[in-house]
């Protein structure tokens, strides 16, 4: 802490230049009233750095709660602090090119009527999505109807389906502790995430991209603006891209470059990301675009300008995440495991005496584990660890073994008066875990996480501890936010609709019931088959003809509607009818709001 460059404000000067307009109030809602924004419930970072904040958090979180309308160069502005991300507006020959429409189509709305109030009625002439993730594309509705082109990465689709429908409601659900949407903004709740400051929870959409950048260097020209494209898979999404304005001369870097450690695996859960890739595409940024540019901006937090400035930028932010994989591999390689590895590994001097390096968002040791994770897996090769008991289990025996309730919450009182918050937030994560009932361990437990929260430099384990301790004490808050939306639905394929029967199947349940369906969508002129088999759906496009036990003529919106719950009225259908109700038996549904800190 003492080496850190508290009297540099160069971050702060960066993050008010170009500044025009805020919107006043920093609250947006939705049309029933909901407030869906309230960028003005963080002005109590206007204050000193109180005791239940990291130093270095509460100096982020002052630089990411900057909202309004910003100039980046003639021709670039950015809204900020009306979402998670920025949305930035390009002027073209006749209207607005619009990057990143964040989350929610409410502050999207918001955002483009706060530039048009300064900068002109332009109409929106494109849209484009930096990557597959929702607060980069959540709110296009609210700055377009689709009539113009839709920008975005080969592969956009599938990554944003996958992330959003298969996995959603589990990632959602971890979502509110890694964003920290239930708590209050307050000095000792919520301070931001380290990206921004939190998530909108307003109404999600998505248009389909109508222009797909499939590889890099490919040049494209909307509305008189040119663009020359990077692609960057596997990076900070699976799919995303940087893009330099040579007539700009301006960078964007999407979200593969910014003002803190990005994560290699989010609090909330995703694929894994590449650190080497992401690293090696860094490098061919600083090689091929940074000489061509004069100012550097991303998706998040504020520009870099300054073509030797930027150029450093991008080298330091380069050389943490090699060095981050580098590190990792040549630990794991003498054995060390990831949490060992994870304990032991620090960044070069240099790197941490830079602000954006630090791990508001991301963090080292959670990042080094990911990185671990990526190449070894779950398992350390300690076959102790092999088949260990499910939580609950093991924590009734840790806690047996210990003496009992009372003696674990004895144990952990001690620790925490020694300091060691860490092992007793262990302790008594078992005492909760072997009985949930126990008051005593649960009080003190949230104590802890509170402690522990109030101490993180990191955001996001800052949200998670603290939401965990007011679930501890008062009981699960729903999930604010459901990237389920329409849109989304309405864009799944065919294929991507039977799959999401398919993760739905009861396995136990399926067992001994067999089954087979054809789907002929008349509007697709496509036939697919289902069949159900030892638990599992399997589904084939133009399958042999063979016998099945019902078929189904149906259109593409017919089978949403049905798959939603909407019945089989209007379907054309011949063959066995029960078929279709006895996979609907065998279905079962996601919990969107189940127990994290408590069994």
């Amino acid at each position: 802490m003492a080496d850190l460059p508290f009297h540099d404000t160069g971050d702060f000067e960066d993050a008010d230049r170009g500044f025009i307009a805020k919107l006043t109030p920093g609250v947006v809602t939705s049309r029933n009233g909901k407030v869906v924004w309230d960028n003005d419930a963080y002005t109590f970072l206007d204050a000193e750095c109180p005791d239940t904040a990291h130093p270095s958090l509460w100096r982020q979180a002052q630089l990411c709660v900057k909202q309004g309308l910003y100039q980046v160069t003639d021709g670039i502005y950015q809204i900020r602090g009306l979402d998670l991300s920025n949305m930035t507006l390009i002027e073209g020959d006749t209207g607005v090119v619009i990057i990143d429409p964040l989350i929610s189509t409410e502050c999207a709305a918001a955002a483009l009527s706060l530039y048009r109030a300064h900068r002109g009625p332009r109409p929106v002439t494109a849209v484009i999505y930096t990557h597959t993730h929702v607060d980069h594309f959540g709110g296009v509705r609210g700055v377009t109807t689709g009539d113009v082109p839709i920008l975005a990465p080969a592969g956009f689709m599938d990554h944003a389906i996958s992330e959003n429908i298969h996995a959603g409601p589990a990632m959602n659900r971890r979502a509110t502790y890694m964003y920290g949407q239930t708590l209050p903004p307050t000095p000792g709740g919520q301070l931001g995430c380290g990206l921004g400051m939190t998530t909108s929870s307003g109404t999600v959409s998505l248009i389909p991209p109508t222009v797909h950048i499939t590889h890099t260097g490919q040049e494209e020209t909307i509305d008189g603006i040119r663009i020359v494209f990077q692609l960057t898979p596997d990076t900070e999404a699976p799919a995303e891209m940087n893009m330099l304005f040579p007539d700009h001369r301006a960078l964007c870097m999407a979200e593969n470059a910014t003002h803190n450690l990005h994560n290699i695996l989010t609090l909330r859960g995703a694929p894994v990301r590449d650190a080497h890739r992401w690293a090696r595409y860094l490098t061919e940024t600083i090689d091929h675009l940074a000489a061509h540019a004069d100012v550097v901006f991303a998706s998040h937090h504020w520009p870099t300008w300054g073509t030797a400035q930027l150029t450093a930028f991008l080298t330091e932010q380069r050389d943490l995440y090699a060095y981050l994989h580098d590190q990792t591999l040549r630990l794991l390689n003498k054995g060390l495991t990831g949490p060992e590895i994870a304990e032991h590994l620090r960044v070069p001097p240099a790197l941490e005496r830079a602000w954006h390096t630090h791990g508001y968002y991301g963090s080292v040791n959670h990042n080094v584990k990911a990185i671990y994770q990526r190449y070894l897996g779950w398992y350390d090769g300690n076959p102790a660890h092999l088949w260990e008991h499910p939580p609950r289990e093991s924590a009734i025996r840790y806690v047996e073994c210990m003496g009992g309730g009372a003696a674990v919450v004895a144990f952990a009182r001690r620790y925490v008066e020694e300091n060691d918050l860490r092992f007793a937030a262990q302790l008594l994560n078992h005492a909760v875990f072997a009985d949930e009932g126990n008051k005593a361990a649960r009080d003190l437990l949230a104590e802890v996480y509170t402690r522990l929260g109030h101490g993180a430099e990191n955001a996001t384990w800052r949200n998670a501890y603290l939401t965990g301790a007011m679930e501890l004490t008062d009981g699960i808050v729903p999930t604010p936010l459901s990237t389920t939306s329409p849109d989304l639905v309405a864009a799944l394929t065919v294929e991507q609709i039977l799959d999401s029967l398919a993760i739905r199947v009861d396995g136990p349940k399926a067992w001994h019931e067999s089954l087979s369906i054809d789907w002929h969508l008349t509007d697709l002129g496509e036939l697919h088959r289902t069949t159900l088999s030892n638990g599992v759906l399997v589904q084939r496009l133009n399958p042999p003809d063979e016998p099945v036990d019902l078929t189904l003529r149906l259109t593409r919106t017919q089978l949403l509607g049905l798959v939603a719950g909407k019945g089989v009225e209007g379907v054309e259908r011949e063959g066995d009818i029960t078929a279709l109700q006895r996979l609907v038996a065998i279905l079962d549904s996601p919990t969107r709001d189940f127990a994290i800190v408590t069994p």
